[in-house]
């Protein structure tokens, strides 16, 4: 067997791995939302917040909603984000309505309003970590947060977080302030089960690429993600001289990332770091003009 079919057989298994999470994680976070958040008029953020608050005043069916409210701006993403990343959110965000109308009928687990907090907030957190991790979102809220990144350089997490603080904003004149206090509560817990499984809201990713084709991927890079990307010279012991890339990118980036160096070179190493500190400016595709080196 050839290293190329070795290698189909690779991505294939990993796109079936990547749809198995997307699955899963859909089911877990749709059983969080109607099992315990929305009997006890406890908010997520984002879009689905914005659906929980028009379901409650208005009966429309919430898997409905998400369809509605998220579609448009992952339509409007698909050119910068890549067909990959839409299709994933697309079909998360249809496992994830069908498993919402799934469990509507049946019976609350809980009307206690910290216990909904808590496990609703665990199983919602591990379920949309898993979502993200396979390369897939549900809620537009991220696309939106992406674009502004890439066009403004708006920090990811930043822009979430004030979408949720006007969403939770309109939620206390309509439901309460207490409402509002579960579920910020609820959202921390969310955020704080997300970092294991998929670490860091917005917390930026150090790449290191050893590769024979540092050219195409970092060009690739520069044009797919707007990074631009340092390229040393090195040597390894056994396999003789090599090209170097680093960059630095957002965890949201990860994934497409990973998959644009697996079409180019498939037997590249990468090593991921996470980045605690970024000092001076993180220079996106705007910012600069690609140095043409011969």
């Amino acid at each position: 067997m050839t290293g190329r079919t070795w290698m189909r057989k690779d991505r294939l298994l990993g796109y079936l791995l990547d749809f198995f999470m997307l699955t899963i994680g859909s089911i877990l976070a749709a059983f969080s939302i109607e099992e315990f958040l929305v009997p006890c008029t406890i908010l997520d953020g984002g879009l689905i917040g914005v659906g929980i608050m028009i379901h409650q005043v208005a009966g429309v069916p919430l898997s409905i909603l998400t369809i509605v409210l998220n579609a448009p701006f992952l339509l409007l993403g698909t050119k910068k984000m890549g067909i990959t990343f839409i299709g994933k959110a697309l079909y998360a965000m249809a496992v994830f309505s069908a498993f919402l109308e799934v469990f509507a009928p049946l019976g609350d687990v809980t009307q206690e309003y910290l216990l909904a907090v808590c496990f609703g907030g665990v199983i919602l957190g591990a379920g949309v970590g898993m979502v993200i991790r396979a390369g897939g979102c549900l809620d537009g809220t991220e696309t939106i947060a992406i674009l502004l990144n890439r066009k403004f350089h708006f920090q990811v997490g930043r822009t979430v977080l004030i979408i949720n603080v006007v969403v939770y904003s309109i939620a206390g004149f309509v439901f309460g302030i207490d409402r509002v206090m579960y579920s910020l509560l609820t959202y921390i817990v969310t955020s704080r089960i997300m970092d294991y499984v998929e670490t860091g809201l917005d917390q930026a990713k150090a790449i290191m690429i050893i590769t024979d084709e540092g050219k195409v991927i970092a060009e690739n890079i520069y044009k797919e993600l707007g990074r631009t990307v340092t390229i040393l010279e090195g040597e390894g012991l056994v396999s003789g001289k090599k090209v170097v890339l680093y960059c630095v990118i957002s965890r949201f980036e990860l994934f497409q990332l990973k998959q644009m160096i697996q079409s180019v070179d498939g037997s590249a190493f990468i090593t991921v770091s996470d980045v605690s500190e970024i000092i001076g400016r993180h220079i996106k595709k705007k910012d600069i003009r690609v140095l043409n080196k011969e």
